[in-house]
């Protein structure tokens, strides 16, 4: 892949310029592969990226609420050749996750004023027991929210970063249609332009023998310099269209290219593009709503919302903490852990009229209903958009039957005007007004084709797709 986009594009900037001749077709860009390269080397593809990574490490800073700690406390006083107290008390900690927390302690303290409470044996004293709320805190807690939180925010970034990369894929599509359509305007005026050069030099040969009155000259003249001109507009259009394109093209590295003047978009794109968005099968089958990336990023932002109202609602109960702890002085031996030595504890803590604990939990469950309102108003206007779009593209295969058939009738009556004016029996000015009423059918061909082909790219947007490229 890299070899054929090197020989298709450069990383220097300069300027694009054409020839009156056509355009050469061996360096063809096929829709497939462009998208490709936009997928697999774009900027905005690989920061969507980063929001995949920004979860992960949300989820991994969660997670560390739950790592063991040690705590150690060491403090010592003395004055005046007296040791007030010498204190050490070190910890263990595994908090689980129905917020029960596990602990070991070892207390090693002496001196000559030291609380007796905190009098230990000599070789200090172990302890090994546990805490656990029985009220607030014991279904769920800041910690368990958060994790659960930091988990469906991995997987609503998911849907993000396919919401993100399908944008990208949308808006690259149309300009390769802008450039496609530029690049047909070209080539009609480039035969169009031949067409009249070829009339002028007959005109002028005619006009020497005296076949041709010389107004007639002056007047293929003029459709000669017209057709000069709609060539020259044309090729700054191409021009404008090629350097947009080329801010959808990048290589490794974050290297910015642009596309070399040979170059140029395949002409028999559609089967192409019908591949690429599966068309076929966005138009014809009906796509389930709730797998759509837009869907689920809601869902999972509603499932957040609904674990932060549980944990608002948990609130409201009474902080009710427990706490044993077995103390023995040799804790290599597991027959002196018995409920003889022990110490416990009990804290009870409610406020009086929660009103702080009850606006947060109408706070949490406005948020909540509000997710709700929006999901079903996008569940709503995605599928009205999808039928819209569908019935779009059914109306555009009948008007380009119809731009055909129009243009092929165009090009009928030209042909005739043209035989009825070697003859004759017409004048330039007919013929000339029959050439310009097909160019007119033909670029409002390119037209149509260029709405035809952005309504499909509306279509892939809509459902945003992720395709593998």
């Amino acid at each position: 892949m890299i070899k054929r986009l090197v020989v298709i594009i450069i990383s220097s900037v300069f300027y694009i310029g054409f020839s009156q001749s056509e355009l050469p077709t061996d360096n063809v860009m096929r829709f497939d592969e462009y998208l490709g390269y936009v997928k697999k080397f774009h900027p905005v593809v690989k920061q969507a990226q980063l929001v995949i990574d920004e979860s992960q490490a949300k989820l991994l800073k969660s997670r560390g609420a739950f790592d063991p700690k040690v705590e150690v406390d060491y403090s010592r006083k003395k004055f005046k050749g007296t040791e007030y107290y010498d204190k050490l008390n070190g910890m263990f900690k595994i908090p689980t996750w129905f917020g029960v927390e596990l602990k070991a302690k070892f207390e090693e303290n002496s001196g000559y004023y030291l609380n007796p409470e905190s009098t230990v044996p000599e070789d200090g004293l172990f302890s090994a027991g546990f805490s656990v709320p029985v009220g607030q805190g014991l279904w769920i807690n800041n910690r368990m929210a958060a994790l659960k939180q930091a988990k469906l925010y991995r997987e609503q970034a998911k849907a993000d970063r396919d919401i993100y990369v399908n944008n990208i894929l949308y808006e690259a599509s149309l300009v390769y249609f802008k450039w496609l359509q530029a690049y047909n305007e070209l080539i009609l005026f480039q035969n169009f332009l031949a067409n009249a050069e070829l009339r002028y030099e007959g005109i002028v040969k005619g006009v020497e023998v005296g076949e041709n009155a010389e107004i007639d000259a002056t007047e293929a003249k003029i459709a000669v310099n017209n057709r000069k001109l709609g060539l020259e507009q044309s090729k700054v259009k191409l021009m404008k269209a090629a350097l947009e394109l080329s801010n959808f093209l990048w290589l490794e590295n974050n290297i910015p290219v642009e596309l070399q003047p040979d170059v140029i978009p395949d002409i028999n794109a559609e089967a192409s593009i019908d591949a690429t968005f599966d068309i076929n099968t966005l138009q014809t089958e009906e796509q389930e709503l709730a797998a759509h990336p837009k869907m689920q990023s809601l869902d999972y932002k509603l499932q957040g919302l609904e674990v932060d109202t549980k944990l608002k609602a948990n609130k409201l109960l009474p902080k009710i903490s427990l706490e044993y702890n077995f103390l023995t002085e040799t804790p290599d031996e597991t027959n002196t852990l018995n409920t003889a030595d022990y110490k416990s504890g009990l804290s009870v803590s409610l406020p009086l009229f929660l009103r702080k604990e009850r606006g947060d939990l109408k706070l949490a469950r406005i948020k909540q209903r509000d997710a709700e309102f929006e999901i079903d108003a996008t569940r709503v206007t995605l599928r009205n958009k999808i039928n819209a779009i569908k019935q779009e593209l059914e109306s555009y295969v009948t008007q380009t039957e119809i731009t055909t058939e129009m243009v092929s009738d165009y090009q009928r009556m030209l042909q005739a005007e043209e035989r009825k004016f070697q003859l004759g029996e017409s004048s330039l000015f007919l013929v000339n007004s029959r050439e310009s009423k097909l160019i007119d059918g033909q670029l409002k061909a390119i037209e149509l084709q260029n709405k035809f082909f952005n309504t499909k790219a509306k279509l892939f947007n809509s459902l945003a797709v992720n395709p593998d490229l």
